[in-house]
C-alpha cells in the first residue's frame, strides 16, 4: 500500500499494511530541530514572519511562501506522515507600520477599525487585537458581526490562490499521499457575548452559523474536483469538564449545519473531519454520529476521550490522533515511548485509526521525546 490506499482503507474501515500517521501540527521549535534549519511552520510564529517579510517587501515575501510551504512539506515527509499538512498559520495583510521588532501595527479604514499584531516569541503565539478597545460587546455589535459575515459569504467565491500551499501538495504528491484541506469550519465563536447569545438571541447564531455553512460548502464544490478528499474541520468547543454550551445549544443550533457540511462533502464523494479539545462525551452521539461527520483530530486523551471506547461507540468514525502533546512535552521519555505503544496497539487491534500527536508539538518539548515517537512509530507501526 501507498500512504493515500492506506488513508482510503482507515476511512473505509478495510485491512491497513501499517499504521497510517499523520502528527497534527509541528510548533517552529520542533520542526527546526528535526529539520536541522530554522523551520517556517507553526502557529502565532508564522503570522509574525509574514507581517516581517510583507514589511521587507514582495521578494522577502516570496521567500516567505516559499519556505513554508518548503519546510511543511520536509518536516511531514522525514516523519514519514501518510497525510500531508501543506500549510499553517497565515496573516496576509500588510503592515502600515512597524513599532518595535514583534509589533506592527495595520492601519486601514477609521481609526477604530485598525489592527495590532503582538508576537511573543516565548510561546511562539501571536495576539491579534483591535488598536482601540471596543468595549463591552452588546447584541448590537453582535447583530453587525453577523451582517457582515453574511454580505462576506454572499460574496465569497474561492480561489486558487486562497488554498495555495494545498493545492500545489495536491498536484506534487497527490498521487501517493493524502492532502489535507481546510475551509469548512463550524463553530460558536469563544467570546462571552456569542455564549450568552445561545440563550438570548439563538437566531443571531443559527445566522452565524448559515454564513460558516455558505463557505465551507462553496470550498468543499470548489475543492473537491481538484482532488481534495479529506476535508478537515471543526472548532475547539470543549474544555475537560465538558462543552462551553450546553448539549441542546449543540443539538439545535450546530448539528444541522454540520450535517450540511457533510452531505456537501459526500456529495463529491469526500471526508468531512471534525476537531475540538476537551471532553465531548455530552454531545458525542449528535457529533460523531448524527452529524454525518467521517473524522475526528485532536482526541483529547487527557480529558477522556479513549479511542477504544470512541472505536466501540462509534464503528464507523475514523480517528485520528490520541498520543497527547502533554505527555511528549512533560513525560518522560518511557511515558512518551508507552503511550505511542497504546496508540499503535489499539490502532491495530481496532482499526479505523490514524496514530499522531494530539495535536500540536508545543514549543520547547524536548526534541529526544519527538524522536522517541517517532522511533517507536518507525518500529511498531
Amino acid at each position: 500500500m501507498n500512504s493515500l490506499e492506506r488513508v482510503q482503507a482507515a476511512f473505509d474501515g478495510t485491512r491497513v499494511d501499517t499504521v497510517p500517521v499523520h502528527h497534527i501540527g509541528f510548533s517552529s521549535s520542533v520542526a527546526s530541530a528535526l529539520l536541522g534549519r530554522e523551520a517556517y511552520v507553526g502557529g502565532g510564529i508564522q503570522q509574525w514572519r509574514e507581517a516581517v517579510a510583507l514589511w521587507q517587501g514582495e521578494e522577502a515575501h516570496q521567500e516567505f511562501l516559499e519556505r513554508s510551504f518548503r519546510d511543511a512539506i520536509d518536516v511531514a515527509l522525514l516523519c514519514d506522515h501518510d497525510i500531508i499538512r501543506a500549510g499553517y498559520w497565515r496573516y496576509n495583510v500588510k503592515p502600515t507600520r512597524r513599532v518595535d521588532e514583534y509589533t506592527f501595527l495595520y492601519e486601514y479604514g477609521d481609526e477604530e477599525d485598525w489592527r495590532v499584531l503582538r508576537y511573543d516569541p516565548g510561546s511562539e503565539q501571536c495576539h491579534i487585537f483591535d488598536y482601540k478597545p471596543k468595549g463591552e460587546i452588546t447584541l448590537e455589535r453582535l447583530e453587525e458581526q453577523v451582517a457582515a459575515r453574511e454580505k462576506a459569504a454572499e460574496g465569497y467565491h474561492p480561489q486558487e490562490d486562497d488554498f495555495a500551499f494545498e493545492i500545489r501538495a495536491q498536484r506534487l504528491l497527490g498521487h501517493e499521499r493524502a492532502i489535507r484541506v481546510g475551509g469548512v469550519g463550524i463553530g460558536i465563536p469563544h467570546e462571552t457575548a456569542w455564549l450568552e447569545a445561545t440563550a438570548l438571541r439563538p437566531d443571531l447564531v443559527a445566522r452565524l452559523l448559515d454564513a460558516q455553512v455558505e463557505i465551507a460548502e462553496r470550498n468543499v464544490r470548489f475543492l473537491a474536483p481538484l482532488g481534495f478528499r479529506y476535508f478537515f474541520g471543526g472548532s475547539d468547543l470543549a474544555s475537560n469538564d465538558g462543552p462551553m454550551y450546553s448539549p441542546r445549544v449543540f443539538h439545535e443550533l450546530v448539528l444541522p449545519r454540520l450535517r450540511r457540511v457533510s452531505d456537501v462533502c459526500h456529495q463529491y464523494g469526500a471526508y468531512h473531519l471534525f476537531a475540538s479539545d476537551g471532553n465531548l462525551w455530552p454531545i458525542a452521539e449528535d457529533l460523531f454520529g448524527r452529524s454525518g461527520v467521517d473524522g475526528y483530530y485532536e482526541i483529547d486523551r487527557r480529558a477522556g476521550m479513549d479511542l477504544r471506547k470512541l472505536r466501540q461507540r462509534f464503528p464507523r468514525l475514523t480517528l485520528l490522533g490520541n498520543i497527547s502533546s502533554h505527555t511528549v512535552h512533560m513525560g518522560t521519555k518511557e511515558e512518551v515511548v508507552a503511550e505511542t505503544l497504546s496508540c499503535l496497539e489499539e490502532a491495530k487491534e481496532c482499526g479505523g485509526v490514524i496514530v499522531g500527536c494530539s495535536n500540536y508539538f508545543v514549543p520547547h518539548t524536548p526534541v529526544d521525546n519527538v524522536l522517541a515517537v517517532l522511533e517507536t512509530i518507525r518500529q511498531y507501526r
